[in-house]
């Protein structure tokens, strides 16, 4: 089976990471949400794998110069402008030249979905196609799906007001479509799924959805990103792989407290590294505090951080208290 992989958003939440390395890359405990989320597919029968790319392929092809990852076939779908998700899939499908049911899934998205089941139902109810659903509590900050009791979908609810629907069921982001769905996206101009392709196969009566329970996070914003991390060791997703990295060096008196510390990592004497997450090559000076934190570059002796993404060339000078700040700046970046 064929998935296609959307990769091509420019991660402005998680930035400054993301300008030195694109959000689908970023590690959950040294290995990356791409391949993470490859796993996934695989167990579930995918064999290959277009991914969307809008802009910086490079660092795809050199993360898998094999063109494998997670043991599917990787192949690349570069737009020449941005198509939004609609646009992107009938671009991608059309260079993979897919001609049969295939998923679709978002590439900053980790959970334990059985995508086999989720093909399952969408060939047992006979829709072009399905979406993976999952409840959250507060819905008001989502775009609500409704079905009918046959799980088929009658409307969606972008973040809705109290008292405006009962459903409390999101789109996970991950779909079964089947090739037909792809004359409603000809991938030559910017189009919305979620806005216009989902809503109009709705109408349709063609579009159904499946929902379970089980773990799903959405790993695109810090906090979704550090607990997706820290989730993965607490859940015993992580099997053999370590908090800290076997390469990190990490002085004998330091603390490290719920927090992952990627490879060749250095932590100096006396730091204290509460809920963070410290990726590869980062630097934590002596006598530092790094907490509710991402740390890509260096922070030096006597820092303090809350809250706090520091990119790959980010500096916090001695004795530096930064709460909810990014360096450099991404505006100064772009």
């Amino acid at each position: 089976m064929q998935a296609i992989v959307l990769v091509g958003g420019f991660g402005t939440r998680l930035r400054p990471l993301t300008l030195s390395v694109p959000k689908p890359l970023l590690p959950v405990v040294h290995v990356s949400i791409l391949e993470r989320l490859m796993n996934t597919l695989a167990a579930g029968g995918v064999t290959d794998a277009v991914l969307s790319l809008g802009f910086k392929p490079q660092p795809f092809l050199d993360a898998f110069p094999d063109n494998i990852c997670g043991g599917v076939r990787l192949s690349y779908a570069v737009e020449d402008s941005p198509l939004d998700t609609a646009g992107a899939i009938g671009f991608a499908a059309r260079h993979a030249e897919i001609d049969e049911t295939f998923i679709v899934a978002n590439g900053d998205v980790i959970c334990d979905l059985d995508v086999a089941a989720l093909v399952a139902f969408h060939r047992s109810h006979g829709g072009q196609g399905t979406l993976h659903l999952t409840p959250v509590e507060d819905a008001s900050q989502f775009g609500v799906v409704e079905t009918d009791d046959n799980g088929k979908v009658q409307r969606f609810v972008e973040k809705p007001k109290p008292g405006e629907t009962t459903s409390h069921q999101i789109s996970a982001g991950t779909y079964v479509l089947e090739p037909s769905t792809l004359k409603r996206m000809p991938g030559d101009a910017p189009l919305s799924i979620e806005r216009v392709t989902f809503p109009d196969m709705a109408e349709a009566g063609e579009l159904f959805a499946m929902s379970t329970d089980d773990y799903w996070i959405d790993a695109g914003r810090p906090d979704t990103y550090i607990r997706a991390n820290l989730d993965w060791v607490s859940r015993g997703k992580a099997g053999g792989a370590e908090a800290v990295h076997p390469t990190a060096v990490v002085a004998p008196n330091a603390r490290i407290v719920d927090s992952i510390v990627g490879a060749s990592v250095r932590v100096g004497p006396n730091a204290l590294v509460k809920a963070s997450v410290l990726l590869p090559g980062a630097i934590i000076g002596a006598s530092t505090r790094v907490v509710d934190s991402v740390v890509m570059g260096e922070v030096k002796d006597h820092a303090k951080l809350h809250g706090c993404l520091i990119g790959s060339e980010g500096v916090v000078g001695f004795g530096e208290q930064l709460i909810d700040a990014r360096v450099p700046s991404p505006d100064a970046s772009t």
